[in-house]
């Protein structure tokens, strides 16, 4: 192996890298610095993607058993998204099978048995350089992965996020006759003392208007 440098070249060629076993994305990103290429790295299918358009590699080194989403099933939306980067498939001896599939479903460029080594790498590095093939997978890509998102075009006016919607209006004419009910003093409430002094001065008025409606009676002596 030659000696491992850092990269600061921004012309050199970006290669995003993706594994979630430490061995493996060290041993990979070591390969690929002695070959001066500035190495990104990310562990899950999803985040790939993310990053596949986000930095638009030459090459990515995908491995199949990654969490999130699959590396076939992220090889296939890298794919579908557009770009000239070539696709590199990584895996274990017991996925064999499954990394020949998914490297003619999704237009791999080649597929590599872990370990790497310098020699592995560089005994298929042609390859790795030539053409881009087909990817007859995107085909069927709604059909083994149903679930995903897709951005469609807006088509009318946007809803109101979630907890923002208006409360409904009901219709009054639904609605039962409910009683109004007045507030009613408690018996044991305390008056306030205006409301003694308005009560005095109505009973005194009361009481003079009585006493001068008996006066014009002649029911009390002048």
């Amino acid at each position: 192996m030659g000696l491992v440098t850092e990269v600061d070249d921004e012309s050199a060629p970006t290669v995003l890298i993706v594994d979630n076993n430490p061995m493996s994305s060290m041993r990979l990103t070591n390969l690929f610095k002695t070959r001066n290429f500035n190495v990104e790295l990310c562990e899950d299918g999803d985040q790939a993607v993310d990053e596949y358009i986000r930095l638009d590699p030459e090459l990515v080194v995908l491995s199949l058993d990654i969490p999130s989403l699959d590396g076939h099933l992220a090889a296939l939306e890298m794919r579908e998204h557009g770009g000239e980067s070539r696709i590199m498939f990584v895996a274990p001896a017991r996925m064999a099978e499954v990394a020949k599939n998914a490297t003619y479903s999704a237009g791999a460029v080649a597929w590599m048995q872990k370990p790497i080594s310098s020699e592995s790498l560089e005994s298929v590095w042609s390859t790795i350089l030539g053409a881009i093939p087909e990817a007859p997978g995107l085909e069927d890509l709604d059909e083994l992965y149903p679930d995903r998102i897709q951005i469609e075009a807006d088509e009318g006016p946007l809803l109101p996020l979630p907890g923002t919607l208006p409360l409904p209006v009901p219709d009054a004419s639904l609605l039962p006759d409910l009683p109004v009910v007045l507030p009613v003093e408690s018996a044991t409430s305390k008056p306030k003392k205006g409301k003694k002094r308005l009560l005095l001065l109505l009973v005194l008025g009361v009481v003079a208007g009585a006493v001068g409606y008996a006066y014009q009676q002649g029911m009390l002596p002048v």
